[in-house]
């Protein structure tokens, strides 16, 4: 074999394995972006139907005595999301509790 012939193959071994891996992360960023969605529309609908989520008493101790990000913080960690999904679920909570104490 010439070694122009093996280097061609070495690079086109290359070329597919990062086309592989290219598609498996692409694949596997579109389940978790999935799942987030998935996620945020459970808790649209238990927010709906007056639901509370487990852990969601701790959230709301944090929310009455005013501690907004630890509330966001605690949100995440319980429930495996990002920032931008635990601030607008910790704000449909507040919103929920605030309409709940209005007369």
């Amino acid at each position: 074999m010439d070694p122009w012939e093996a280097a061609l193959l070495v690079i086109a071994t290359i070329g597919s394995l990062a086309a592989a891996a290219g598609a498996w992360f692409q694949e596997s960023r579109s389940s978790t972006t999935q799942l987030a969605a998935v996620h945020r529309k459970l808790d649209l609908i238990m927010d709906h139907l007056g639901i509370a989520s487990p852990g969601e008493a701790e959230v709301i101790h944090h929310l009455e005595n005013g501690r907004m990000i630890e509330a966001v913080r605690l949100y995440r960690k319980q429930n495996g999301v990002g920032l931008v999904e635990a601030k607008q679920a910790v704000d449909r909570i507040a919103a929920r509790l605030t309409t709940r104490n209005e007369p």
